[in-house]
């Protein structure tokens, strides 16, 4: 079998200290540009791969982070795994999943078994439950072990961490002013209850959009969602029972809107024509929709990249708790069929 490459080998080679080695692998702004891609491009030659075991001993680590998020199967939870998984990996950390399934009891289960001595940090995006109940205690508690904790998209402000959020309020600013740019007006918006953070947000900048045009916001317009019970139902009668019916839709996620294109279409309305549908998330239900659907692209692999930084970054810095960081990442609108303009 052939021997595995070091770090020893690799600073002989190229004429540098060990330490230089291990700095350019984990991409450490003290060594040149130069240097740290010639010092990659030839670990990457020789198939080098960091001793875990060595690397754990040494710093007294685990070298896993932990990751907490409501659900699995959501687009742009699957797009923000993808980006912490190649961050960490690429700063020769593991990543262990955990799944709330929007429980605050799982949610606090989860979080106690990965700071059992499991990981070094830990990623969460708070549960519905748990942003309904206004109960952080147990986030709270980590201080107490000294595990650093970021929370990204769903976050509390009575939790002390670095944060990093989408720009929510924007984009439903963004969704709502490009309808009444194309002639919309009477906008609907299927939203969550006000204790989702970021449903409430997205409202926000909806009203936020309608006020700036001197136009009043029609409460009836605004029907949130209760993700509890069937929400094709919900949808279905809320917009059945309506008057008149809106000419455009925001839904604040992919599901909310594909359920009211649906309705539209039960209802023989024309899309764009009759009624324009934007949703969130840009996932493969808005891509393959018929006709395809506009959406806010949220960029959840940037934000999954961002999130496993700023944990990383209070990992190996013991930074002081003081300083927290809070990031927003902005939105874009991907226009489709669902939003054309008609002449």
């Amino acid at each position: 079998m052939k021997a595995k490459i070091t770090l020893k080998d690799i600073a002989k080679e190229l004429e540098v200290s060990t330490s230089t080695v291990s700095k350019a692998l984990n991409d450490s702004n003290e060594i040149s540009l130069e240097l740290r891609e010639k010092i990659k491009a030839f670990a990457d030659f020789y198939h080098y791969r960091p001793n875990m075991t060595a690397l754990k001993l040494r710093n007294k680590k685990t070298m896993i982070i932990g990751v907490i998020i409501p659900e699995i199967v959501h687009h742009f939870f699957s797009e923000i795994i993808s980006g912490i998984e190649k961050m960490a990996n690429g700063r020769s950390y593991n990543v262990m999943v955990c799944v709330s399934s929007e429980s605050y009891e799982k949610e606090k289960l989860n979080l106690a078994m990965l700071s059992n001595g499991s990981v070094d940090g830990v990623l969460v995006s708070i549960a519905k439950e748990t942003l309904e109940l206004g109960n952080f205690d147990h986030f709270k508690e980590l201080a107490d072990y000294n595990i650093p904790l970021v929370l990204f998209d769903r976050v509390s402000n009575e939790v002390n961490c670095d944060k990093i959020v989408v720009d929510d309020e924007g984009a439903g600013y963004k969704a709502t002013n490009y309808l009444m740019d194309i002639g919309r007006k009477r906008i609907c918006i299927l939203s969550t209850p006000d204790h989702v953070n970021v449903g409430a947000l997205r409202s926000l900048g909806y009203k936020k959009a309608i006020e700036e045009r001197g136009g009043e916001v029609d409460d009836r317009l605004l029907f949130r969602v209760n993700d509890k019970t069937d929400l094709y139902l919900q949808i279905q009668t809320y917009l059945n029972s309506l008057e008149v019916w809106p000419d455009a839709i925001i839904g604040v996620n992919e599901i909310f809107a594909a359920i009211a294109m649906k309705v539209a279409k039960e209802k023989k309305y024309k899309i764009p024509e009759d009624v324009a549908i934007i949703g969130f998330t840009d996932g493969l239900i808005s891509q393959f929709s018929t006709p395809a659907m506009s959406a806010i692209v949220q960029h959840g692999f940037m934000m999954g990249e961002q999130a496993t930084a700023m944990l990383l970054d209070r990992i190996q810095n013991k930074e002081p708790e003081i300083n927290y960081e809070y990031k927003v990442i902005s939105t874009d609108l991907k226009i489709r069929e669902s939003t054309e303009k008609i002449e």
